[in-house]
């Protein structure tokens, strides 16, 4: 409408990541561009970008610094360019991948978590300690931070037990899952342990991805039959 104000701009940021070793020849990098695969390309890139932005919040002692995802991205590209270009950011040539699209889930399940934040918002649930807990274990997993993952999956795991007790009795199959959590207190600790030691073995990184898998499960079980 006539009159009503200009919206104003939406800060952004945009970030540039590249290769350490350069291409031998232009010929070279054009090859390279018209045959990349996009998706692995932009994918790796925001892995490394997540690590300097880890590292950020580490040395910057914020915790409010945090990681980011392909799905946030307004525009990714993938290109190409000479050394002031790049430092700069600027490429000679790009390619840009289309718009992010998680995978379709079903109707019922894509109301799900707006039918449990209502829930939590109006009181008629809550949102668990090893819920949020839970979830840093699974972000320091996808990024194969095996010490941090142990030590987070170690109090998650607890906190689980002790927390979801309370609903054995109204959600079906929970008693079963709790029993499985218990029996992970065992791997759970020597992965713990061993990331105190300094690094975790390939069993222990297979024994804490097993356990994180079977809390979350636990947590979908307590929720399952909808929110009352």
């Amino acid at each position: 409408m006539a009159g009503d104000p200009e919206p104003e701009p939406v800060p952004t940021a945009r970030a540039l990541l590249a290769a350490a070793q350069p291409f031998a020849t232009s010929v070279a990098a054009r090859s390279w561009l018209a045959d990349a695969d996009l998706e692995a390309d932009a994918d790796s890139a925001v892995t490394s970008l997540n690590a300097v932005l880890h590292a950020h919040r580490i040395a910057a002692a914020d915790p409010f610094a945090r990681e980011v995802s392909r799905a946030q991205a307004i525009a990714i590209r993938v290109g190409i360019g000479e050394g002031e270009q790049i430092a700069h950011g600027r490429l000679t040539e790009a390619r840009e991948l289309p718009p992010f699209r998680a995978a379709k889930v079903k109707r019922e399940a894509a109301l799900r978590p707006q039918e449990r934040l209502a829930a939590i918002l109006g009181g008629r649930d809550a949102a668990l300690a090893c819920e949020e807990l839970t979830l840093r274990a699974r972000l320091d997993v996808s990024r194969e931070r095996w010490r941090e993952a142990a030590f987070q999956l170690r109090v998650a795991l607890e906190a689980a037990l002790a927390e979801l007790a309370p609903w054995v009795d109204r959600s079906p199959g929970l008693s079963e899952r709790l029993g499985e959590l218990r029996e992970q207190r065992g791997p759970v600790g020597s992965a713990a342990n061993a990331a105190l030691q300094g690094g975790l073995s390939a069993e222990d990184i297979e024994d804490v991805e097993h356990a994180l898998g079977l809390i979350e499960a636990a947590l979908r079980a307590r929720t399952a039959m909808g929110i009352g």
